[in-house]
């Protein structure tokens, strides 16, 4: 285990910033690097809700997991940013899911392919419970994620199980968005669940969009915006949870979160997550 989390150290380009990472550092983490500071910096510039959205993210995915897992899901798949330092010490996202189980205990599979993400997790992670594991894994590589050994072997594909789409900024192709939606919904279980995660730019003000589309291009090339049209067309077909596609902090707010933004469409994200037959 050691020398697997060297090796992904020795990938790592600190010069770089990157969006795990970044959200990392909006949410207060402590993994990632100057460039990712940086780029929170840049964007607080341009429209100062960087830090806020951040946080918004991380609460509705907490809610996400807590609300599956009451429903009786105790097997998650979490596909990209599941494990930023910014969700502190014992509220992981497997911590949650574990607190809402009660008698029950989870199996949560990460995959991520940042370097530095997949070494943090394994070191602090994977050796203090035997039901979390860590896969290094893209998402536009969906095949070789579900067709993974781990995945094959750690979880029971007899029973439901909850696959959360986080990493849609980089499905900047609309057809292998569906293809991905496509094979998920084929080889899950029975009475499984889709949550995606998906950054827009619906509600900044036309005045800033051309700069924030010019510090996009610069900082983070490639990385998929999509308006509320686009994402209901890539959810057509799903029986979609009350309340439907929606900004984050509007996704069965609990009302204890401690960082909601004033307006929910300063979140930057719809989330919605979906029944699979």
């Amino acid at each position: 285990m050691r020398q697997r989390a060297i090796r992904n150290l020795a990938k790592l380009d600190m010069t770089q910033a990157r969006i795990t990472r970044i959200l990392d550092a909006a949410a207060g983490g402590k993994n990632n690097f100057v460039a990712d500071r940086e780029v929170v910096r840049r964007y607080d510039q341009a429209a100062p809700i960087t830090t806020t959205a951040a946080r918004a993210v991380l609460q509705y995915l907490c809610r996400v997991v807590r609300h599956l897992a009451t429903e009786g899901v105790d097997q998650f798949v979490i596909v990209g940013s599941g494990v930023p330092s910014g969700l502190p010490a014992g509220r992981q996202l497997h911590d949650i899911a574990a607190g809402a189980l009660g008698a029950s205990v989870p199996r949560v599979v990460y995959v991520e392919n940042d370097p530095m993400v997949l070494a943090g997790a394994r070191a602090t992670i994977e050796p203090v419970t035997d039901l979390v594991r860590v896969v290094e894994g893209d998402v536009r590589e969906i095949d070789d994620i579900l067709d993974g050994r781990v995945l094959q072997t750690f979880l029971d594909w007899d029973r439901p199980m909850a696959v959360l789409l986080l990493a849609t900024h980089s499905l900047n192709d609309d057809e292998y968005f569906h293809y991905v939606i496509k094979r998920i919904r084929q080889v899950v279980p029975e009475r499984s669940y889709l949550s995606l995660l998906q950054t827009t730019f619906d509600a900044i003000p036309p005045e800033l969009l051309p700069a924030i589309h010019d510090l996009l291009a610069m900082t983070l090339p490639g990385h998929a915006i999509r308006t509320r049209e686009e994402v209901e067309a890539l959810l057509d077909g799903l029986v979609l949870v009350e309340p439907g596609l929606v900004w984050v902090p509007d996704w069965r707010p609990n009302g204890q979160d401690s960082a909601c933004v004033d307006e929910p469409s300063a979140s930057g994200n719809y989330g919605a997550v979906a029944r699979i037959p």
